[in-house]
């Protein structure tokens, strides 16, 4: 009788995942409320994303290893802001990578992250005010990877995209 449950177990699991469905990804946002009062971050291949980090996330970060931190926000979103100094005065490494705009969610621009994450020897924090745009790139960079559609969108997802999906659906049904 056990074995016949397991095996009823494991044939569900199986269909579950079959015909193009898509298997479960995990969570590379993070909720930067949860990483100052825990204290602890994990990435997920080496890559968290966010939204804006404050100061006491920053150290958070650091605290656990992190390496880098790439800014996707625009330049209108920086005034009054002092990111790269608070992320230098830790011993990290700073990158702005502006994605602003709809137009700037593009297969280049997900080429150009790409390139960045290989180059850090560390975890890395990508964000930009929310995480959407951080979302719409990991899609896009998934996608480069070989990912078909519904894996990419499912990784952007997990990084974050909400409303630009709409964006990335239409990059990845014109893609080269």
């Amino acid at each position: 009788m056990r074995k016949t449950i397991w095996l009823l177990a494991g044939l569900l699991s199986a269909a579950a995942f079959a015909d193009n469905a898509v298997a479960p990804v995990s969570n590379m946002k993070v909720d930067l409320q949860e990483v100052v009062t825990v204290g602890r971050v994990r990435p997920v291949d080496s890559v968290s994303s966010s939204g804006l980090p404050s100061k006491e996330a920053l150290q958070v970060f650091r605290n656990n290893g992190y390496v880098a931190v790439i800014d996707l926000r625009g330049p209108g979103e920086l005034e009054g802001d002092n990111e790269e100094s608070e992320v230098l005065a830790l011993g990290m490494d700073y990158v702005s990578l502006p994605v602003a705009g709809e137009s700037a969610v593009s297969f280049e621009n997900a080429e150009k992250l790409d390139k960045l994450l290989d180059g850090f020897n560390g975890p890395v924090l990508v964000h930009c005010a929310s995480g959407n745009r951080v979302g719409a790139l990991m899609a896009l960079r998934q996608s480069m990877k070989g990912a078909d559609d519904d894996l990419a969108l499912a990784v952007g997802k997990a990084a974050g995209l909400t409303g630009l999906e709409p964006v990335v659906r239409d990059r990845l049904a014109a893609k080269p």
